[in-house]
């Protein structure tokens, strides 16, 4: 099985560097705290193409990162993390040698939302002096290289999302009722269309799915495996090693991603800004 590599595209005003032949590229000859209507639309439209990319040297402010952000829609809270005390709209992801935390599985980021996110854009705070990559995979070609009799048993399905595995065991018990109330469980299509590039995707995680609507858990489990498992093909993927001022910025609709939990003891802070979505259809 051989993956096409892309073409290098150069636009007017950014240049594109694909990092695989499959997902992610570099932008160069941008400054993430000058942007104007021509250069978003172009950013958009490499942001499409290539599902997850990479900035260097960018300096931002916090008002910085959450004003790029908006340049792309309206921003969210995440209903159950640390934000930034002075701007919400930060999520703070962070991991001490005190308390080590990496999101080590690989996943979607609130699909137990009734519209999940369209994307995220992280910086890079504070970094460990080795590991703590991040990997991407691409859920398009994840789909694609599924086999007929799969894509036939999946196509119309949806699976049931769930905040409770991820976030469950952090809500006190009196709080339970009122959060699963804000939140209730999810019923989102296994194949999901994205919106902008009309490409099919697979749109079902481990760390927020529950099981294939329909079926139990042991019933889905089977099949849900089996579409869990595509997203560890290394074809499909890529690893952004972070530098001082990094800046990643991933469609949520069309890709996973895995935090590297190889970093030790050492401090990593990522701070993040999501994206509003719309419903999967």
């Amino acid at each position: 099985m051989r993956v096409q590599a892309a073409a290098v595209n150069d636009y007017n005003r950014i240049k594109v560097l694909p990092v695989t032949g499959s997902i992610g590229a570099e932008v160069l000859g941008i400054d993430l705290r000058d942007f104007d209507d021509e250069v978003i639309a172009e950013v958009h439209d490499a942001w499409m193409a290539h599902k997850v990319l990479f900035f260097r040297e960018q300096e931002l402010t916090k008002a910085q990162h959450v004003n790029y952000g908006k340049a792309f829609g309206q921003l969210e809270v995440h209903p159950f993390s640390d934000q930034d005390s002075d701007y919400p709209e930060i999520l703070v992801l962070q991991s001490t040698p005190e308390k080590f935390e990496a999101a080590e599985q690989w996943h979607s980021d609130v699909t137990f939302r009734e519209c999940p996110p369209t994307g995220s854009i992280l910086a890079g705070r504070e970094l460990p002096p080795w590991g703590g990559d991040t990997c991407w995979a691409n859920m398009e070609m994840a789909y694609e290289r599924l086999s007929d009799k799969i894509k036939s048993e999946i196509e119309g399905q949806f699976a049931i999302h769930s905040y409770m595995k991820a976030f469950g065991s952090k809500i006190p018990d009196d709080k339970k009722d009122e959060a699963y109330e804000k939140y209730p469980d999810q019923k989102h299509p296994v194949v999901r269309t994205h919106p902008v590039t009309r490409a099919k995707g697979i749109f079902i995680n481990r760390v927020f799915t529950l099981t294939i609507d329909g079926m139990t858990a042991a019933e889905s489990r089977p099949l849900r495996h089996q579409l869990y498992e595509q997203v560890n093909v290394p074809e499909f993927q890529c690893r952004f090693r972070w530098a001082p001022g990094s800046v990643a910025q991933w469609d949520n609709r069309i890709t996973q991603h895995y935090a590297v939990p190889d970093h030790g003891g050492h401090h990593r802070r990522m701070e993040r800004v999501t994206l509003a979505g719309v419903k999967p259809q």
